[in-house]
């Protein structure tokens, strides 16, 4: 049997038993035609990239499957069917990763270098500056004007 990841969200107004009930029926169905789930991770109620059928937000459940074609083929088709279910992605992988998804990892989650201070600004650091470059100090004249001159001289009745 192949492996497989699926993604599904299923709409933001559903509570949060609706959306477990939602995955125990959808495991019942691969179970059902010779499947099995493996780990199930729930993702709560996240905001979406973009509105999905006047929805911002939906609750994201990860599914590990081990089944055949045609039992990934059959959920697939009652989720089309399903109003609570907005949008299913599913892919084949060689094996299932061992331990949380990516998702679920809190730690690895700002990684890009740079401290934060919580508030959404970069931390000043240990002397209490903020990185910056310090005064730039006056540009001066600019001798690279053109033929259009200094703009600030012209009068409003065209002279």
């Amino acid at each position: 049997m192949a492996l497989y990841e699926h993604v599904f969200l299923a709409r933001q107004d559903i509570s949060g038993q609706q959306a477990e009930a939602l995955v125990e029926h959808f495991k019942g169905v691969l179970e059902g035609n010779g499947g099995k789930v493996g780990k199930i991770e729930n993702w709560g109620l996240r905001s979406t990239a973009y509105r999905i059928n006047k929805n911002r937000k939906a609750h994201y459940v990860l599914m590990n499957v081990e089944a055949p074609a045609s039992a990934v083929a059959e959920m697939e088709r009652q989720m089309r069917i399903h109003d609570d279910v907005i949008r299913y992605m599913t892919i084949r992988v060689e094996t299932h990763e061992d331990g949380p998804s990516a998702m679920m990892k809190k730690g690895d989650r700002d990684d890009r270098g740079g401290r934060r201070d919580g508030r959404g600004g970069f931390d000043r650091g240990p002397r209490g500056d903020r990185g910056d470059r310090g005064d730039r100090g006056d540009r001066g004249e600019r001798s690279d004007r053109g033929d259009r001159g200094d703009r600030g001289e012209r009068s409003r009745d065209g002279e």
